[in-house]
């Protein structure tokens, strides 16, 4: 059987160690191209660029862009056929649909998916420090990632997943495990502080529950500190036992149809009088 082709990008640019770390593991099992942004583009989830510039590279192009961009540029631009794109290794978790939404790692995967490649977007963590710390490598997550490129090829799980978002410690791990990202949006909105006011540039305070532990490390030194707060079926509490969370996604925006939303439309209809322009007007 002929190894498949992937594509390989990430959201902490093409220096990042993690992203090294897989394109070194992957070739063993896969013919890997690496598109990836020039720069760190962490957090701007599936943003799209009007324009980019793009530059040759050793292990293929570096992309003055997001990490959607990369994976459409690839996509669409080159002369090439990819079986599957992967995105990481991302310097530190992806949990939740929270941070799932904001995450260029996974925005890239999400990209692909819209374009009709599968992906899989893989997120780093550290059980203790949850960011990974320094000194640390990249060995574990490139070798999970590898063990799962290798098999979904016979595995059949993008007949019906569009991607998987994937989140492994870098130490010894657990099982690997199916889960749902955990939805935990909820923002608190209120006037900075003369300091934050400095450090981030702005009148008010934008705050989800998890940002503000993870900021304040006196109140979240570890994973298992809010551990009980996780269901079992989640990809928070995956983290917590140490486990590979993986979260087999559909592409989002899926259209709900239902009574209630029959009726609003017959009721607007019914009771709003709406000029419509006659077709020769």
């Amino acid at each position: 059987m002929t190894d498949p082709h992937v594509l390989l990008t990430n959201d902490d640019g093409i220096d990042s160690p993690g992203l090294a770390a897989l394109y070194e593991e992957l070739r063993a099992v896969a013919d890997v191209t690496v598109v990836a942004p020039a720069t760190n583009q962490s957090g701007v989830g599936r943003s799209r660029s009007r324009a980019v510039d793009v530059d040759d590279h050793e292990w293929g192009y570096e992309v003055h862009g997001t990490p959607a961009d990369c994976a459409a540029y690839a996509l669409r631009a080159l002369e090439a056929e990819f079986d599957l794109v992967v995105s990481g290794c991302n310097l530190g978790p992806n949990c939740g649909e929270y941070l799932m939404g904001h995450s260029g790692t996974v925005g890239a995967a999400v990209e692909a998916a819209y374009l009709g490649t599968p992906g899989v977007a893989v997120s780093a963590y550290h059980r203790r420090e949850f960011f990974p710390p320094n000194g640390f490598t990249f060995d574990v997550p490139a070798a999970v990632t590898r063990e799962l490129v290798e098999r979904l090829p016979e595995s059949g799980v993008f007949d019906d997943v569009d991607y998987l978002s994937v989140n492994t410690p870098l130490e010894e791990h657990g099982e690997l495990r199916a889960v749902e990202p955990l939805a935990d949006y909820d923002v608190d909105v209120r006037e900075a502080t003369d300091d934050e006011r400095e450090q981030y540039d702005g009148e008010f305070r934008l705050e989800s529950d998890y940002w503000d532990r993870l900021d304040q490390p006196d109140r979240y030194p570890t994973l298992e500190r809010t551990a009980y707060s996780y269901p079992a079926w989640s990809d928070r509490a995956a983290v917590v036992d140490g486990d590979v969370s993986l979260s087999a996604m559909h592409i989002p925006q899926e259209a709900v149809h239902s009574a209630a939303v029959d009726d609003l439309v017959a009721t607007y209809n019914a009771e709003v009088s709406v000029g419509v322009p006659a077709a020769d007007d």
